[in-house]
């Protein structure tokens, strides 16, 4: 402990970059940022204030690395102003945080003075999300949906439903079993694909015959939800 004061206590924060050598950083990286941003804007879903984040971060990321500039102190600073990346008004996905690192990787990478590597990691990484997102790596079938049946709990919900699935769907998948309405209730989450779009109704309709008439909702897969399965 008395070390580490000690290193706090004799280091001297000292600037051995030049204005012009920092302003070409910042320049550089508030440009790679802007490519970043396009890539993100491009490769999914986005938000217009976190694109626009994703500008500015690279730039403010080298600016306070070039003010490190090696002071072990200031460095203890950083680390805890880094951590609050993480704190956002909305939950993040992984692909948000994944972009986060990204521009805080290449404001570093501009803080040293290494702008071709810079360059090249930015056009590296940017043309991997490219070719990830065209050639649609790892998505899920558009067509699958996400079922929700309310039953009573005195059905055995086990496969009351086969032959409806067998009839109106390519495949089908039970997610999950709740109870709901004091346990009076079971409601039955599953991934289906239909085999026609346009007997959705009708596929309904049977499905209502059998619980009951009770609840049932049939829609597009919540994206944030299947990013967690």
């Amino acid at each position: 402990m008395e070390a580490i004061l000690a290193a706090l206590q004799s280091t001297d924060v000292e600037t051995t970059f030049s204005i012009m050598d920092a302003m070409i950083d910042t320049g550089l990286a508030a440009i790679l940022g802007l490519i970043i941003s396009f890539t993100y804007i491009k490769t999914g879903k986005n938000s217009k204030n976190f694109a626009r984040t994703l500008i500015i971060l690279p730039s403010l990321v080298c600016l306070v690395m070039l003010a490190v500039n090696g002071n072990f102190g200031t460095s203890l600073a950083v680390v805890g102003a880094f951590s609050l990346v993480r704190f956002r008004s909305l939950q993040g996905s992984s692909r948000d945080i994944g972009f986060i690192f990204f521009t805080m990787t290449i404001g570093i990478i501009c803080a040293i003075g290494e702008l071709p590597l810079a360059l090249l990691v930015t056009a590296f990484i940017c043309a991997i999300h490219m070719v990830l997102f065209y050639t649609n790596f790892a998505a899920n079938d558009v067509d699958e949906k996400d079922l929700r049946v309310t039953i009573p709990e005195n059905l055995d919900y086990s496969d009351i439903f086969d032959d409806l699935f067998e009839k109106y769907t390519k495949s089908h998948k039970q997610v999950a079993v709740k109870t709901t309405n004091m346990g009076s209730m079971y409601e039955i989450n599953y991934r289906v694909k239909l085999l026609d779009e346009m007997q959705e109704k009708s596929f309904i309709d049977e499905i209502r015959m059998r619980n009951g008439n009770l609840t049932v909702v049939c829609g597009r897969c919540d994206m944030n939800e299947a990013e967690e399965l």
